[in-house]
């Protein structure tokens, strides 16, 4: 989950629609929105190498009526992502970002509700500093950022970043602390699951025993069972939500 975190519904132009999508994980993908290609491709103007670059800004969707998704969010999210072109941004990487975006926001109204949840200064430069070392160097990282207008240790990036982390702890607190697993679950899962994907992975190989594995088999179950009730949570908050794509 904290991996797409840290890097993981539309309607036409006037028409103010009811957007309702499926099932997406907030964990590890984010469901592609074909429809909206041509509303994402938004002028981009890149000023000289020594300059940052200046984004020419456009809405592009509105969550319940008070959350606005820009093109520069998606940039932004964008460039969070190593590896991730930023030149002539690729339409399916800007669908992947938007849904990934409306995910976060609609967490986010939830855990506005639930102060507990936000997160202290320590927890936000703990995050920036894991995020950064997902990219081969500072360098590089604060390069990316600077070509999407997105400034160093600026407002907006600790934003982001705070953001991230108050729904960290939001999923945390709903999700994974309530999350109870029985040692038959492990076993059947060690029976089931483990020892036919180990004989996969290694023909031949030594199995190791269950108490062996225990602890390890027992986290998995725990990350797949915070997916799985993430995945419901967010399958209603979208029928729920009022997500409308801007022309």
């Amino acid at each position: 989950m904290k991996d797409e975190l840290r890097e993981r519904s539309a309607a036409t132009a006037g028409g103010g629609g009811r957007s309702k999508a499926g099932p997406s994980s907030f964990v590890r993908r984010a469901s592609a929105l074909s429809v909206v290609t041509l509303i994402l491709l938004a002028p981009v103007c890149f000023a000289p190498a020594a300059r940052a670059q200046e984004v020419v800004d456009k809405m592009v969707a509105v969550i319940n009526g008070r959350e606005l998704i820009t093109y520069s969010d998606l940039l932004w999210q964008l460039a969070l992502q190593p590896g991730v072109p930023l030149d002539d941004p690729r339409p399916e990487d800007l669908n992947r970002a938007l849904q990934l975006i409306i995910d976060q926001r609609l967490i986010s109204q939830e855990a506005e509700k639930l102060p507990s949840v936000a997160p202290t200064e320590e927890e936000v430069k703990s995050e920036l500093t894991a995020l950064i070392g997902r990219f081969p160097s500072n360098t590089e990282f604060y390069q990316r950022l600077a070509r999407v207008g997105l400034g160093e240790d600026s407002r907006e990036l600790l934003e982001i970043i705070r953001q991230r982390v108050a729904i960290e702890n939001y999923l945390e607190f709903r999700f994974r602390s309530f999350t109870v697993v029985t040692a038959q679950e492990v076993a059947e899962y060690y029976r089931d699951i483990y020892v036919p994907r180990r004989k996969r992975q290694s023909p031949g190989g030594v199995v190791p025993a269950l108490d062996a594995v225990y602890s390890a088999l027992e986290r998995e179950i725990i990350e797949d069972k915070v997916e799985s009730d993430t995945d419901e949570f967010l399958e209603q908050a979208r029928l729920a939500a009022e997500i409308t794509i801007l022309e």
